[in-house]
């Protein structure tokens, strides 16, 4: 069953035609991956599923992006509920400067969720925490400050701050690329474990990651969906000439 469809979208920056009448379909609680050169519109992409280019000056999106059926374009949309709905990861770990248990209980906060109830905000932090692994190291040091945790803890952390609000989609926009190899495979493993709740498309220049994790993948290139289908299918068995020149390194 499809999460999200993309129907012939177009960006423009001004007069640059960034993303160019691409379509594809997300499965629903699968791991869907972007791969592409840098600068292929990969990203873009994913900030159109939670309509973050709109904050950009100049941008003109055309075509329809459906979440559930619903298209996210149309006027009716409400961005405050799209965005608790599709949670976004970026490339570098941004937790708030404020305590771990500050940093997961602020979105529902903002959304007004448990505001009577300081146990029920307590679980959520609770349950949160353990999605992403963290609630056995941190469970005692909720106090201490987001900033000072290893970089994969925060990462992780960033990531339990989306589920607080109860997201169905999670956009990871290379979500690694400040890790290292170890807490590369333990996010990794994290992804694994969350697919089984949640739709995630990750954006990643590592192929092999790609590869690992994912159920489907895209690949992009100046602003085009060149070829997207089954991952293992994909890699083993491309069915566009530009696909194979890129995952078997001839250029990218």
């Amino acid at each position: 069953m499809s999460k999200v469809i993309v129907e012939n979208l177009n960006l423009f920056y001004g007069d640059f035609h960034c993303l160019k009448n691409n379509t594809l379909s997300i499965k629903e609680r699968k791991i869907t991956a972007l791969i592409g050169p840098s600068g292929c519109g990969k990203s873009t992409l994913l900030r159109c599923l939670n309509r973050m280019n709109d904050l950009i000056e100049g941008v003109r999106i055309t075509g329809r992006a459906l979440i559930d059926g619903k298209d996210i374009y149309s006027r009716d949309i409400n961005l405050i509920q799209l965005r608790k709905e599709v949670g976004m990861v970026f490339q570098k770990p941004n937790p708030f400067p404020l305590s771990v248990y500050d940093n997961v209980a602020y979105g529902p906060r903002v959304h007004g969720l448990y505001k009577t109830s300081k146990d029920a905000m307590e679980a959520v932090v609770a349950k949160s925490l353990s999605a992403v692994g963290l609630w056995e190291e941190l469970k005692d040091r909720l106090d201490v400050s987001a900033l000072n945790l290893a970089l994969e803890q925060q990462q992780r952390l960033c990531i339990a701050r989306l589920l607080a609000v109860e997201p169905s989609i999670l956009l990871m926009d290379e979500p690694c690329s400040a890790l290292d190899p170890f807490a590369t495979l333990n996010i990794e493993e994290l992804f694994l474990n969350l697919k089984e709740k949640y739709t995630i498309v990750i954006v990643t220049h590592n192929m092999q990651q790609a590869a690992r994790v994912s159920d489907y993948t895209g690949f992009f290139l100046l602003g085009e969906l060149i070829e997207f289908g089954n991952t293992k299918t994909l890699f083993v068995n491309p069915q566009n000439k530009l696909t194979e020149d890129y995952i078997t390194g001839r250029f990218g």
